[in-house]
């Protein structure tokens, strides 16, 4: 049963690569019965700017005040879109890249050495990067079910280099406040990396034995997350 207590809030929810909005879907419900509206981002994934100005366009038919949250690339997106955008009270990253001004994603993701069990990334003929079924299961979710990371592959949008290399504007978290879901058995975004930005940006850290994809493996721990994002900010 919702209560009314998170009700003036809008949880706005934006997918990693190789991910549609869909993949909120478990947060979602769980969301929703708190009392929270929520709307699941739908980026193209084709190039930073091109994924920001998609988020703007959700961002504008969203009234009232807004928690923005943002899985893996997508913490990317969130922090470049919400610099001037008064209706959003605070920043959550699950997994989430944070660039600094004039930094890249991809600067970040090759900061350190990649887990063993990291997929080897090699664009197709068009610029897009894709993912295999052996890559799901061994390190984008390998807590979820097979199941569940057999449909994250069937449904993966695949993620443009171009994503990669276009440089961050004013970063929002120098205005925001932060939250920062730190994935410590995440083998895509290397914990150690996830510790540096979250502390650069002074998030308050929640650093969980979950894997890059709690959306489905520990959806529990990201309502947590973003319930406290909610309260902190009244």
């Amino acid at each position: 049963m919702s209560n009314n207590k998170y009700h003036q809030w809008t949880a706005v929810l934006v997918h990693a690569a190789w991910a549609d909005g869909s993949s909120w879907n478990k947060v979602i419900v769980s969301l929703r019965e708190l009392g929270f509206q929520v709307r699941s981002a739908q980026i193209p994934l084709t190039g930073l700017g091109d994924d920001v100005a998609a988020l703007k366009r959700l961002l504008a038919q969203v009234e009232g005040p807004v928690l923005l949250t943002g899985h893996s690339y997508a913490g990317a997106v969130i922090t470049a879109v919400a610099t001037d955008h008064a209706n959003v009270k605070a920043l959550i990253y699950i997994a989430g890249m944070a660039p600094d001004q004039g930094e890249t994603v991809g600067t970040l993701f090759h900061r350190v050495p990649p887990h063993p069990q990291a997929p080897q990334l090699r664009p197709d003929p068009d610029g897009f990067l894709w993912l295999e079924p052996q890559a799901f299961i061994a390190a984008v979710a390998p807590d979820a079910s097979l199941e569940e990371a057999m449909l994250m592959y069937a449904t993966q949008r695949p993620i443009a280099l171009k994503c990669l290399g276009e440089a961050m504007t004013e970063p929002a978290w120098k205005r925001k406040p932060s939250w920062f879901l730190l994935a410590e058995n995440d083998r895509m975004i290397s914990p150690s990396t996830q510790r540096f930005m979250a502390e650069r940006i002074g998030a308050r850290i929640h650093a969980l034995n979950v894997d890059h994809t709690p959306l489905a493996s520990a959806p529990e721990t990201v309502v947590r997350i973003i319930t406290e994002a909610a309260d902190a900010s009244v």
